[in-house]
């Protein structure tokens, strides 16, 4: 492994480690691709050795992949955390507190659908908020195309339908 590769995959971990939410691959990718780290195709491929070796857990969705840092990847980050400069370490951590709030959100908000056993789809969708859901919903509909609309719409809705949800129950 090179060292500039072995670079990519701990500023992957770094950035896990740094907070307590799981991160998409757009958000990943809008760091390291923006500041010019490397390619799209290297840093897909540093995720993935990353998954393969058990140091991030992958959690897909149709429209979304979320990373979560493991204790392996944890305990690998700190025995080579000093093979990260401390100038690349603040731009890090420059990115993640100035979106903080905004990549918090992002994937606080999980829509997902899956064929039924009654042969339509099953939309589920959520909030999470400090790691329990605020917000459990499943809901049913006759095609996938309505499921893939439903879910997605979800992320654009959800706080309306929540406020609208809990008007009619409080």
């Amino acid at each position: 492994m090179t060292s500039t590769f072995k670079l990519y995959k701990l500023i992957i971990l770094y950035m896990l480690n740094k907070v307590d939410f799981p991160l998409t691959n757009s958000q990943i990718s809008e760091f390291i691709l923006d500041e010019g780290y490397t390619t799209y195709f290297k840093l897909r491929q540093a995720l993935a050795e990353l998954a393969e070796s058990g140091f991030i857990r992958e959690e897909s969705t149709h429209s979304r992949t979320f990373y979560h840092l493991t204790e392996e990847g944890r305990q690998t980050l700190l025995f080579f955390k000093n093979d990260i400069s401390p100038a690349i370490q603040e731009d890090i951590d420059s990115f993640l507190r100035e979106k903080n709030y905004e990549l918090k959100n992002e994937v606080s908000v999980k829509s997902d659908y899956y064929r039924n056993t009654n042969r339509e789809y099953s939309i589920h969708c959520q909030v999470i908020e400090q790691g329990v859901p605020l917000i459990d919903l499943t809901v049913t509909a006759p095609t996938e195309q309505e499921a893939e609309t439903i879910a997605n719409n979800w992320q654009q809705k959800n706080e309306e339908i929540y406020a609208l949800i809990m008007s009619h129950l409080l």
